[in-house]
């Protein structure tokens, strides 16, 4: 649940209060926000506007992101932090080229997938995937930043495409109180990354209904589900009405909504008419085929996030 009795562990942390420990063990992941100790840094060495290479260890393994910080970054002032994961055999370089998440006003990170099968990189939940526990280098990354740099603990997003889209689907479902909303672009939902148990998050998805990779309409040789049944087991999770309302934002984008969801959390899908593997907007190579020039992804993504905080907790 994403408002459950961690929520007291969540607002001591924030708050620096000392509280007994509930007897539900925090999982090692780090499922609750943090408190962000870089905010008493008076100054960063990171440069702003530019992106830099960085590692951590997590795991007993170096791993590698690209973190870029806005310029109007100060030291001592919270900001958002955006975490954008490629797909499959790219890198944090690769997805920061095309998503144009550096136009937005956050800390964006892109971190870099370990190599898999054939020697590709790739996230946890895939079928290719290298046997690496990714939600806990996610949540590692995480400590890290937010003990160098002035990270809004309520304000931490995800977002991904293809095998990384699938991969922020499973850090919604194990890091729902880490993580404030969640996206994905032709999303590849193997089932590794579904719930084990039920959660309840804003989510939003792009996808191509000529997605050349990750069918829309699924393929169970992979396997993966149709998209709009996934974006309904979502609006499920939620307690959102259980049809959604449909609207034709132009020739090649339509937008399916779910209304009246619990507790601040939404659900949005965007139909990409005879899209592919592709980031709508983007004006680089994204992927295989047709780009949609008639959304920017990163922009309706960033709204839906600005209105997605983690809200108050409560116990449940």
């Amino acid at each position: 649940m994403r408002f459950s009795k961690l929520g007291v562990v969540a607002l001591s942390v924030l708050a620096g209060v000392a509280v007994p420990r509930v007897a539900q063990a925090d999982p090692p992941a780090h499922n609750y926000p943090v408190h962000s100790a870089g905010c008493q840094n008076t100054t960063t060495t990171l440069p702003l506007g530019q992106s830099v290479a960085q590692t951590i260890t997590s795991g007993n393994l170096t791993r590698g992101y690209q973190i870029h910080l806005p310029t109007t970054y100060q030291a001592g002032q919270q900001k958002p932090l955006v975490l954008a994961f490629h797909g499959r055999k790219g890198d944090g370089a690769d997805i920061e080229r095309f998503s144009k998440i550096d136009s937005l006003d956050t800390i964006a990170v892109y971190p870099d997938g370990v190599q898999g099968q054939g020697g590709e990189r790739a996230w946890q939940g895939a079928p290719y995937a290298a046997a690496v526990d990714d939600v806990q280098f996610v949540a590692d990354l995480l400590d890290h930043l937010q003990a160098t740099l002035c990270v809004d603990p309520v304000r931490i997003f995800a977002v991904g495409k293809s095998n990384g889209g699938g991969f922020a689907a499973l850090l919604a479902c194990r890091l729902p109180l880490r993580i404030a909303a969640f996206g994905a672009v032709a999303g590849a939902f193997y089932p590794g990354t579904d719930c084990a148990t039920p959660v309840e998050v804003p989510i939003i998805d792009f996808h191509g209904t000529a997605d050349s990779v990750i069918a829309y309409t699924g393929d169970s040789t992979k396997p993966v589900p149709s998209i709009l049944p996934w974006a309904q087991t979502w609006a499920d999770r939620d307690t959102c009405l259980p049809t959604p309302t449909s609207t034709q934002l132009s020739s090649e984008v339509v937008r399916y909504t779910w209304g009246s969801c619990v507790r601040n959390t939404a659900v949005a899908h965007y139909k990409i008419l005879t899209g592919d593997h592709t980031w709508p907007g983007a004006d680089v190579f994204s992927g295989p085929g047709k780009t949609t020039g008639q959304i920017q992804a990163h922009q309706v993504i960033w709204d839906f996030f600005a209105a997605h905080p983690l809200t108050p907790f409560i116990i449940s």
